[in-house]
């Protein structure tokens, strides 16, 4: 189910939700799985392909969780609940996600052909409908069936092998964590330091979502003084990298960086393509990351 809503207007509408809940205190990057949702720590995924979903929908989709206290990660469209024999109830109502893609012009691929120059793209934006498994009926078991849940601190050995497996440089003590873009190292406080221990990893995937921006990797710009909107877009970025990959993980930290609620506002008030952009590159770096689980080096040999 496609709705032709003009691409402006989708940027607009997403952002601006986003913003209203950064207005009320809520980070809805962080924490979406605790005592508002009734879903598990997870990335939300397509039903039938069983693929996450990426960028911005992640965000969409953790809000719908949260609003309607869904206990599934999981989304179908409306026909794909036809096609696996059940449907959606009556009176339901899915939640709008995104899809990104680029297209070249039959006269632009024409001028092309002529001048052999390469053909030039335009981007576009497609708004479509995506239900909760929750929000349907006759579903098969295979697709409304909970997963196992995790052992108390299980995810946590986890943490520890992907830390460790992305060969990053980190040096352990003092009481800053940051990462140095000129020298390409992480410095992280010792875990004991942390109120709560469990925060020490969220803080370890921030820096290294900042690590994966170094022009060796993802090559991401880190310029800009504290403060400033490149700084914001960076934090932000870091943040969602953080946040995407503890789901992956099944971590659930507490909520963090409060102080950057009023840079990442005035971010996205002045470009309401910046969510979409800095979701964009999180999912990149999440992606980056978790490719060195050696769960995922075993899959590819």
């Amino acid at each position: 189910m496609t709705k032709k809503t003009p691409r402006s207007d989708i940027y607009q509408t997403v952002t601006s939700r986003i913003i209203a809940e950064l207005e009320e205190g809520r980070v809805p990057w962080v924490q979406p799985w605790g005592r508002d949702a009734a879903a598990s720590a997870a990335l939300p995924k397509n039903a039938i392909s069983e693929r996450a979903y990426s960028g911005v929908n992640i965000l969409i989709l953790w809000g719908e969780a949260i609003a309607h206290h869904y206990p599934s990660q999981v989304w179908m469209t409306f026909r794909q609940a036809k096609n696996l024999g059940g449907s959606v109830r009556k009176g339901e109502h899915g939640a709008q996600i995104v899809y990104a893609d680029r297209f070249t012009p039959k006269a632009e691929r024409e001028r092309a052909a002529e001048s052999g120059d390469a053909p030039k793209t335009i981007p576009f934006l497609k708004a479509f409908t995506v239900f909760n498994v929750a929000q349907c009926d006759g579903l098969p078991d295979s697709v409304t069936a909970a997963p196992a849940p995790l052992p108390e601190c299980g995810a946590i050995p986890r943490a520890e092998s992907l830390i460790a497996s992305t060969g990053a440089d980190i040096r352990i003590g003092g009481d800053k964590a940051c990462y140095n873009p000129s020298a390409d190292y992480i410095s992280l406080p010792p875990q004991p330091t942390f109120f709560e221990q469990i925060n020490y990893y969220r803080t370890a995937f921030h820096e290294l979502g900042h690590w994966t921006g170094h022009e060796s990797r993802l090559d991401r710009t880190f310029h800009g003084r504290y403060g400033s909107r490149p700084y914001a877009r960076e934090e932000l970025v870091a943040e969602m990298t953080s946040a995407f990959v503890c789901a992956s993980l099944a971590i659930s930290p507490t909520v963090r960086h409060a102080d950057y609620i009023g840079s990442w506002l005035a971010l996205l008030k002045d470009d309401k393509k910046a969510i979409f952009n800095a979701a964009s590159l999180a999912s990149k770096a999440s992606d980056f990351l978790l490719s060195h689980r050696p769960d995922q080096a075993l899959r590819a040999a």
